[in-house]
């Protein structure tokens, strides 16, 4: 006999789970719960009579007000902008935020923040500038939750996002530096195996060989985009390049090389320009102040709640935010 008004709720207090986790046994996702548990599960849904009329993500996602965000733990300071205006949108909204680090580059902590994740009841994910590997994404997608990825891009639409243009960021970047007078320039510590890093790389190198310059490969340092990177590329400069100029990746890394330069007796701009990839405040308490490629981060967290909160059965359509150059002392 079927118990009118049973829902989801009630099922999981008979079998002694959670209601995310009957959504997942009734919607036959597999990877996520036990057969002892997917038994418990069915023995209350068929003593409570309970028939589904809608699928499971729906379940999961239309009473929930919770948006789950992925961060990497990489050492910049962009993802703080980012995480406020995921913030400021969400309470607007009417949402609770939850907030995991999943390392940075680390498939164990990806996994297992996605595993938190998926294991509740949330409305949305939204991953910022992780990197998945091949396992973490088939687990992300097999959630059937509604995701994006903030400022990180992918090419062929391989996922949903919200980023700067990686590729026309290391472009600009460089063809600033070229404009400048520098046929010598270096691109300083970023990852070259990251998607971001090689997509960066990838306009770098493009803005160069538009202008006939044909690169060593020692003008390219790789590094995790943090402020010791940036004091290890400016050494490997000075000691094994006559370069006359070079794009920091981050701008701690620019910090970085900036500081080392004074060190090492090199003068900024005269001897050495920099010009740094992100743009936050951390340019402008710098002496001297650094010139940057100027991403807008908080928008992206704006832009990527609103997308989740005005989700429709349609795929969600990536965008590119906007960038510009802030000259400063640096060049």
């Amino acid at each position: 006999m079927m118990i009118l008004g049973t829902t989801i709720k009630d099922i999981a207090k008979l079998a002694g789970v959670s209601p995310a986790t009957v959504s997942r046994v009734l919607s036959g996702q597999t990877d996520f719960y036990s057969e002892k548990t997917a038994k418990k599960v069915q023995q209350a849904v068929k003593k409570l009579g309970y028939r589904k009329n809608t699928n499971a993500v729906e379940l999961v996602t239309q009473k929930s007000h919770v948006l789950a965000v992925i961060i990497s733990t990489i050492q910049t300071n962009a993802a703080d902008q980012i995480i406020n205006g995921i913030q400021e949108t969400a309470i607007k909204n009417n949402l609770d935020v939850i907030i995991l680090y999943a390392g940075e580059k680390n498939a164990d902590l990806q996994k297992k923040a996605l595993k938190t994740v998926i294991e509740r009841s949330v409305m949305g994910i939204l991953l910022v500038a992780i990197d998945l590997n091949l396992q973490n994404e088939a687990l992300l997608k097999s959630a059937k939750i509604p995701f994006l990825f903030l400022s990180i891009g992918f090419l062929e639409n391989r996922f949903p996002f919200i980023s700067s243009d990686d590729f026309k960021v290391g472009q600009e970047a460089t063809q600033y530096l070229i404009n400048k007078g520098h046929t010598k320039i270096g691109f300083a510590a970023a990852n070259s195996e990251s998607n971001i890093g090689q997509l960066r790389l990838a306009g770098y190198w493009k803005a160069l060989s538009q202008h006939h310059i044909k690169p060593k490969l020692d003008w390219a340092y790789d590094g995790e985009y943090t402020y010791e990177d940036g004091i290890q590329a400016m050494n490997y400069y000075h000691q094994h390049t006559d370069l006359t100029a070079a794009v920091a990746s981050s701008d701690l890394a620019a910090i970085g090389m900036l500081n080392q330069a004074k060190s090492l007796g090199i003068r900024i701009p005269e001897d050495f320009a920099v010009i740094s990839i992100d743009g936050t405040f951390l340019c402008t308490i710098m002496r001297p102040q650094i010139t940057s490629v100027t991403q807008v981060f908080r928008e992206m967290g704006v832009k990527g709640v609103e997308t989740l909160v005005k989700q429709t059965s349609k795929p969600f359509k990536s965008l590119y935010t906007p960038i510009k150059i802030t000259e400063r002392e640096s060049s």
